[in-house]
């Protein structure tokens, strides 16, 4: 696999900016994004309905660009993770953590061993169907592979802190909506139980040495996220980025005719 710059960039204390894939399963959408300047494409299995061959298309056209592709899964099952990394992915999402056995089977999963029980196939996709020293592929896909743990529920954030102990886990990136959903307050992120339940997961992150991710819909709230110690940001998301554009154009247009 290819070396995995966010990650070591992430553990020496940078940045890394990207993207989310919603609804362009086209095989332009990740040079684009690449293009750009995108660093990571996240790819959602969990919102899209995208099977498992389109995931394995769009992960497939990630391997011209630097862009790394990272896949949502579904859940927190085997079957999705595994197969997902073996087609390629370099990190994988998981939506809903909420507890430290919730976690650990995520890593179980990821992992190969000793570290894990991923099953073992090589000379395929993950490593572009290429020989070599099986030992290194084991020992490289164990530490390169980005493993992201969600906290978008009260349960999670009141297990944070049990969920960053976790050794594998990197991320623990907010899902904002669920998370405002599960507290009772949908879509109040400025409410104080909103934002001490943020604060909680960023301190559990510099406690355990994770990293902070979130996703920014737009520039102003990205910088706001940013200066509060956000390390890993998707700026925003294909459907809504092209809807914002194209809005913005065609408003100044019908503007300027009338």
């Amino acid at each position: 696999m290819k070396p995995n710059t966010i990650k070591q960039r992430l553990k020496d204390g940078g940045v890394s900016i990207g993207t989310f894939m919603f609804e362009f399963s086209t095989t332009g959408i990740a040079r684009l994004a690449a293009e750009a300047g995108a660093e990571f494409a996240v790819f959602d299995m969990e919102h899209t309905g995208w099977s498992v061959e389109t995931i394995r298309m769009l992960i497939a056209t990630c391997g011209s660009t630097p862009i790394l592709p990272l896949v949502r899964i579904p859940a927190t099952e085997y079957h999705f993770i595994a197969r997902v990394l073996d087609m390629g992915a370099a990190g994988i999402m998981v939506p809903m953590v909420e507890s430290a056995e919730q976690a650990h089977k995520f890593v179980q999963s990821a992992k190969y061993p000793p570290l894990g029980r991923r099953g073992a196939a090589f000379t395929i996709s993950h490593d572009d169907f290429t020989g070599g020293d099986i030992v290194d592929k084991i020992r490289t896909a164990n530490s390169e592979t980005l493993l992201i743990a969600q906290i978008e529920t009260a349960a999670g954030v009141r297990n944070v802190n049990e969920i960053a102990a976790i050794d594998g886990i990197d991320v623990l990136w907010i899902g904002h909506f669920d998370l405002s959903n599960s507290l009772g307050i949908p879509g109040q992120f400025d409410h104080p139980d909103f934002q001490s339940a943020l604060q909680t997961v960023l301190d559990a992150c510099h406690r355990h040495g994770k990293i902070p991710g979130f996703l920014a819909g737009d520039i102003v709230a990205g910088k706001k996220l940013l200066d509060q110690g956000f390390r890993m940001l998707a700026y925003g998301g294909d459907l809504w980025l092209y809807q914002a554009a194209v809005r913005e154009g065609v408003s100044a247009l019908q503007r300027h005719a009338r």
